[in-house]
């Protein structure tokens, strides 16, 4: 089950949207940017870890995650689309990789890779020159 982030450990903070938007948007900052500071936060060890590690632009070097959502008009709707996103990132660094063991080829597949290489050789070795 992954860990659900509490709106307490979450800032957010209301600027301007960008783009098109009509004289509306100028006036009214309806897009949000949300900050969570993942090594003051209430996640298991392991999972700040994880988290730290992932490669996203959006973690800064301290730590902070920054998500800003303007896609709506309103205030709300991208408040709760900015929380959205943040739970997804938690969810893919809940998510424990499992460790990789590595295996050896079965005898059949080496047989079947030595019989292909065979083949391949011959239809290679056919095209030399003609001699009489």
């Amino acid at each position: 089950m992954p860990h659900v982030v509490s709106e307490a450990e979450v800032e957010f903070s209301a600027v301007r949207a960008q783009g098109p938007g009509g004289q509306n948007v100028h006036k009214v900052s309806s897009a949000v940017h949300l900050r969570f500071d993942i090594r003051a936060s209430s996640l298991p060890p392991d999972v700040k870890d994880r988290f730290l590690a992932l490669s996203d632009q959006r973690i800064n070097k301290d730590g902070v995650i920054v998500i800003k959502a303007q896609a709506s008009r309103s205030h709300e709707k991208n408040k709760a689309a900015a929380l959205e996103r943040l739970q997804a990132l938690v969810a893919e660094a809940s998510h424990k990789p499992r460790i990789r063991r590595p295996t050896k080829p079965t005898f059949g597949s080496r047989q079947r890779r030595l019989v292909s290489k065979a083949l391949r050789s011959g239809v290679k070795a056919s095209r030399g020159k003609v001699r009489d």
